[in-house]
């Protein structure tokens, strides 16, 4: 992890912040959002990446891109991601759980992991359910990885767990099955995904819940906030001042 940068007499925090699906649109990196971040800032993206699908000459030229900012990128998988390609991308630690390192400082948080960032913890589950996925050709505009393993599952209630089932977050793509409760006519149909995730939030203390899959911006409730266009800063953390 990078030590703050001093300028003048003041520390320069380095920040966490979460954004939404971004579907491989390059223009949300160029977003007035985007440009608040500086250097050793991280940017969370909850799910639906986008920019690992053909693997085509263009698309490893944004990959290099994206590893190559001020910044550190990382994300979550979604409902819509190349898992073939994804799989092939090495394993490595960063921040206390397993990433994939993509290119430079571009990193895949992979599900079920904690992440400590600047000095705070992150349990992060991606993957969904698509309700579409009979309408799409298997392998081409849809991955049966998409859903999460049990294994996976269980390997994120062990990580929890040896937290004493205590984090500062969670980030996930979908909602839990609570939050989705919350929405109304926005809510999401219930599936595999949400149901374990209701177990997540029955049993782990935490202060705040973003997911990415609704492509809507909204807090949801005073602990669960839907995010997509926007780039939120988490939530106690300031930009300038002294250590």
């Amino acid at each position: 992890m990078e030590k703050a940068e001093l300028s003048g007499k003041d520390a320069v925090v380095p920040m966490v912040y979460i954004t939404g699906d971004v579907h491989g649109d390059y223009s949300r990196f160029t977003s007035s959002g985007a440009r608040k971040l500086k250097k050793g800032d991280t940017l969370i993206v909850c799910g639906d990446f986008g920019f690992i699908w053909d693997g085509g000459h263009k698309e490893q030229k944004l990959l290099k891109k994206l590893g190559s900012l001020p910044y550190t990128v990382a994300f979550l998988d979604g409902r819509h991601e190349n898992y073939q390609l994804l799989a092939e991308y090495p394993v490595s630690e960063w921040n206390g759980g397993r990433v994939q390192v993509i290119a430079g400082s571009l990193v895949h948080l992979m599900r079920g992991e904690i992440y400590d960032l600047e000095g705070e913890s992150y349990f992060v589950f991606g993957g969904g359910e698509s309700a579409d996925h009979e309408f799409r050709t298997e392998g081409v505009g849809w991955w049966e990885e998409e859903m999460p393993s049990a294994q996976e599952m269980v390997s994120g209630v062990d990580h929890l767990e040896e937290r004493d089932c205590r984090v500062d977050y969670i980030l996930t793509h979908e909602p839990s099955g609570k939050a989705s409760g919350y929405l109304g006519a926005l809510r999401t149909r219930l599936n595999g995904v949400s149901v374990y995730l209701d177990r997540v939030e029955e049993n782990v203390s935490f202060k705040r819940w973003y997911f990415g899959c609704l492509h809507l911006d909204k807090t949801i409730s005073s602990r669960h906030q839907a995010v997509f266009r926007d780039v939120v800063a988490v939530h106690g953390h300031e930009r300038r001042g002294k250590r």
